[in-house]
């Protein structure tokens, strides 16, 4: 009885002080459920609802005292339940939220974490909550749905603002998958810009077309996003045969199909490559791969082999200089790596970068290399990989945590001396330039 009177009391005192708020029945007046209470999520609750004769979004909203969550049921909408201290940690006033900085203010040195609702106000739009630290938050009912809990609502979070969804491609969909953008369009139109990146993130590949013939253009591109990345090899860096180079990429033999800089912690994540001067011999064509479908297909087909490639560390180094800049890079990572739910996010793959001190169990070697057999015998199947030669202006553009890529050699002739211009840009401003972009077309 204790508890019917102390929700009674709450339900007369919200009554009398928001007469725009209809307090309507107590589902379950015991606080812990109980034989004369009803079962499951909703035992605890105790309910106010909003009625207005105009448009409204809002609904009811509940207190449950046993799990801790505030409940709503927005009209049209799925019921969402939003525990407390979220709630009190993501209040939206001044006070506690910076809105130019989208910035929380509140000092969690001195956060209460045991905040509770004290009374609930729905309004047409939002939600009142009044705390039992004497603060006062509101909430807009869009805002709540944006950010619920749901599988649904952070499943359209997740694939539409954090990361956009990977799509692999085999050699037989390459042509159908490969988009090309007009230089031009690229630099003077935002949409445009967006729809080469987005291409980009989601297949790993993409071709920007007649592009001018200099030095500068890779920066220009890259400019257009965010800024040049920067490596131990400089910002932009010219490909081109050079006796005596310490970089195999800058022999005209055949390049092994590969990924940059795996000797890097945090490598650059897509690769700029702009043809200045193609050769005129047969050679010379980009070998491409998408190894994230290899991956998938090793996983799916040689389960052991997979593993064995997760979960094996590897030493990647390199050792060199260029222009005078002496170097020393290591890192140690598998060849696929996973995030910590299990799906790929980075590919490591170099022979010449690969080094010989292989830290790992004698008993894991012989293994390893008979999964590096087979993964090696995938990107280079006939039904992953492509072969692609440049036109001169074409800016061939990819992602290098996902594809691996290769050269065919060729022959330099004194006309014609293969000429490619380089540079890196970083997913984490790619990511932010996409996500500018999407919300400036929806506000514009």
């Amino acid at each position: 009885m204790r508890h019917v009177r102390q929700a009674a009391g709450a339900l007369r005192t919200l009554a009398s002080s928001y007469p725009c708020v209809r307090v309507t029945a107590v589902r379950a007046l015991a606080a812990h459920g109980g034989p004369q209470g009803p079962q499951g999520p909703q035992a605890g609750l105790v309910w106010a609802r909003h009625h207005s004769d105009g448009p409204s979004v809002a609904g009811e909203a509940g207190v449950c005292h046993k799990t801790d969550t505030v409940v709503l049921n927005p009209k049209r909408s799925d019921e969402m339940s939003f525990p407390f201290v979220w709630l009190r940690d993501n209040c939206q006033c001044s006070e506690c939220f910076h809105q130019d900085s989208q910035s929380r203010t509140i000092i969690m040195e001195s956060f209460n974490i045991n905040s509770k609702p004290e009374t609930l106000k729905i309004t047409q739009d939002s939600l009142c909550i009044y705390w039992s630290d004497g603060h006062v938050s509101t909430y807009n009912i869009e805002w709540l749905q944006k950010h619920a809990f749901s599988t649904s609502a952070q499943q359209n979070w997740l694939t539409n603002m954090y990361r956009l969804p990977r799509k692999t491609w085999t050699a037989k969909s390459f042509s159908s998958i490969l988009s090309r953008f007009k230089y031009s369009d690229v630099i003077k139109s935002d949409a445009v810009l967006y729809n080469w990146l987005v291409n980009l993130a989601t297949y790993g590949v993409s071709i920007i077309e007649d592009a001018p013939a200099k030095d500068t253009t890779v920066r220009s591109i890259a400019e257009r996003v965010a800024f040049i990345r920067k490596t131990h090899y400089g910002e932009e860096f010219s490909v081109r045969a050079k006796p005596g180079t310490t970089n195999v990429a800058y022999l005209s033999a055949n390049l092994q199909l590969h990924t940059d800089l795996p000797y890097y912690n945090y490598k650059p994540g897509v690769n700029l490559l702009h043809c200045l001067v193609q050769t005129e011999s047969d050679g010379g064509a980009n070998l491409l791969t998408d190894a994230l479908a290899v991956a998938e297909w090793l996983k799916r087909d040689c389960s052991s082999s997979y593993h064995a490639l997760t979960t094996t560390v590897v030493d990647w180094n390199d050792i060199g200089q260029e222009d005078g800049n002496y170097f020393h890079s290591i890192h140690r990572a598998p060849v696929i790596c996973e995030d910590r739910f299990g799906v790929v996010e980075r590919i490591n793959f170099s022979q010449p970068q690969r080094d010989s001190h292989f830290n790992v169990p004698l008993e894991k070697v012989k293994p390893w290399y008979e999964a590096m057999d087979k993964f090696t015998k995938g990107i280079y199947s006939s039904n992953f990989c492509v072969s692609y030669k440049m036109k001169e202006g074409d800016i061939l553009t990819f992602d290098n945590i996902r594809l691996v890529h290769g050269r065919k050699k060729y022959e330099d002739t004194a006309k014609a001396v293969r000429h490619v211009i380089g540079g890196y840009l970083d997913w984490d401003e790619i990511w932010s330039r996409i996500r500018v972009l999407k919300n400036n077309f929806r506000t514009a």
